[in-house]
């Protein structure tokens, strides 16, 4: 039974989105958390959102509503106010399921723990579309888990002094900035203090202003520059050069690197990240890209199990995708 109750902060960023944001609020609310700090950033909504921010300010520890460059700058705003000792941000088109900061807390008393991530449940107006898990964290596997770095944020929170230590969002980011913070996270940390729960804490909406909808190339930016900024400042040049041939990159991004991996490490990194590619490249049916890709992949620098992969994709890519898909219909 919990004992504790650590500090939990929670920030909402917040933009014209009225018709969900009082669900959003009461979600976190309704948690009945006896030691929570609720932050709402608002970035100047011309609709009812401050309103309805405005009903329940008697209980936040903190709200604004002004113009902002975007999502990450409202975060971080929040960021800069809050105190609490667990700490992640909600959006104000999803919901927490309710019980979900009392498990969070109870996994966060073991000391050990930095991250704990749960699951989310994807849902379209009323239909439930998917279920998330967190973080990807592959057992023992390093260089996988950041080759393939992926992370679900609603669902996934953080204890205070490694944000305090990995620092606040990078405001150029507007689609990945919370898997900016996961592979910091895992260049610093490597694998230790994760903690994933099979507990549902989070609903996340899907809907036609979502930029999980409307965004999908945008990510793909992030996330090339992310590891166009791990070959450059890891010195391979040439796989620098092919993330920014094979897509856009923004101009400038640097990681915020403190604890610069081994070669050799860096180098399964980058075989991973090629053969994940590849695989993505090849199942949207751009199979010159995904050659291109696939083609970088050290086949060595792979676990077993990833060099099935390696060799299932070599004939893949020989054979028109609706040919794949056929087979894989009279496999199942």
């Amino acid at each position: 039974m919990l004992t504790h109750f650590p500090k939990i902060s929670i920030i909402t960023p917040s933009y014209n989105q009225s018709q969900f944001l009082e669900q959003t609020i009461l979600s976190v609310l309704n948690q009945n958390y006896p030691n929570l700090e609720y932050i709402i950033i608002d970035g100047g909504s011309t609709d009812r959102s401050v309103d309805i921010i405005k009903k329940y300010a008697h209980q936040l520890a903190y709200w604004t509503s002004e113009k902002d460059k975007g999502q990450s700058e409202a975060i971080n705003k929040g960021l800069k106010r809050s105190t609490g000792e667990i700490i992640t941000w909600l959006n104000s088109d999803d919901y927490y399921e309710p019980g979900s900061f009392a498990k969070v807390a109870e996994t966060f008393a073991d000391q050990r723990i930095n991250i704990v991530s749960g699951r989310g449940r994807q849902f379209k107006d009323t239909i439930t579309i998917a279920f998330t898990k967190g973080v990807d964290v592959y057992e023992g596997n390093l260089a996988k888990t950041i080759g393939w770095v992926r992370m679900d944020q609603p669902e996934t929170f953080f204890r205070r002094k490694v944000i305090d230590e990995i620092g606040l969002l990078d405001e150029r980011l507007h689609y990945l900035m919370d898997r900016d913070w996961w592979l910091k996270y895992l260049l610093r940390y490597g694998l230790e203090g994760i903690s994933k729960i099979e507990d549902v804490l989070v609903n996340f909406r899907l809907h036609e202003g979502s930029k999980t909808t409307l965004k999908k190339d945008d990510f793909e930016v992030d996330h090339h520059s992310f590891f166009y900024s791990l070959a450059e400042q890891n010195n391979f040049p040439e796989i620098a050069q092919i993330i920014a041939g094979a897509g856009k990159i923004h101009s400038g991004f640097q990681l915020n690197i403190q604890t610069p991996l081994s070669r050799e490490l860096m180098k399964r990194v980058f075989s991973y990240y090629f053969l994940l590619r590849a695989n993505i490249l090849y199942e949207q049916n751009n199979k010159a890209q995904a050659a291109l890709f696939y083609n970088r992949v050290i086949k060595d620098d792979l676990e077993i199990e990833d060099k099935q992969l390696f060799r299932k994709m070599k004939w893949r890519n020989k054979l028109p995708l609706p040919v794949i898909h056929m087979l894989r219909k009279f496999t199942r």
